[in-house]
Order: structure tokens, then sequence, then C-alpha cells
């Protein structure tokens, strides 16, 4: 990446807020499994790749709704706790017997969810 394109970059991030952040997070998951739904070959790399990349960044948002320090409303942290157990279900589902077909539920909701964090739901 040249040196311009990556001060774009952080100032970028710097200049988002955290929702946004969040959003764009959910929405490169989101790209990264339509790509493999798309494009399916059966599993491989790349399937596992984003398969990993959206657990970790559930993981995340998993502990961040755990966290103490979270003022969310309670029954929001309980949702999103709720939606990050069905999609680790829904990847190790994957995972065991590949299907692109189970790569659909997991594309919708990171793209719900990044369209509520931007204010376009």
């Amino acid at each position: 990446m040249s040196n311009a394109a990556q001060a774009y970059a952080r100032t970028a991030h710097t200049s988002s807020s955290p929702r946004e952040i969040e959003a764009q997070a959910l929405l490169k998951a989101a790209r990264q499994l339509q790509e493999i739904h798309d494009n399916w070959n059966g599993p491989d790399k790349n399937m596992h790749s984003a398969l990993l990349f959206n657990r970790r960044l559930w993981s995340i948002f998993m502990s961040a709704a755990d966290s103490d320090n979270n003022q969310q409303p309670l029954e929001v942290r309980q949702n999103i706790a709720n939606i990050g157990v069905f999609v680790m279900k829904q990847t190790v589902d994957m995972q065991v017997n590949p299907d692109p077909a189970k790569l659909k539920p997991l594309i919708d909701i990171n793209c719900n969810i990044a369209a509520g964090l931007s204010g376009r739901a």
C-alpha cells in the first residue's frame, strides 16, 4: 500500500466512530463469506480464513457484551450474546459439514447488524 493510502486509512480509522468501525468490520466479514458462497469450490483455505475472521469478530462482540464496563442495556447485551452463540454454532456446523447455503445466515446477520450500527436499518 502506498504511503498516501496508508495515511488515508489511518485518518479514516481514527475519525470513524466505534459503531462505524464495527459496522465496517461486519461488512468485511460478510463480503468474505459472500465471496466464498458465490465461488463455492468446496472447503478450502479461503473458506476457513473467512470463517476464522468472522468467528474472531463475533468473539470480540460477545466479550464486549459480557463486560462489566458495557453500558448497553442488559437486553441488548443478551441479544448480542445470543446472536454470537448462533454464529459460533453455525460456523462449527459449516466447518464440520460444509455447505454454501449455511453461509447465508451469517452473511445476513452481519449485513443487518452493520446496517443498524450505521443507522441504515
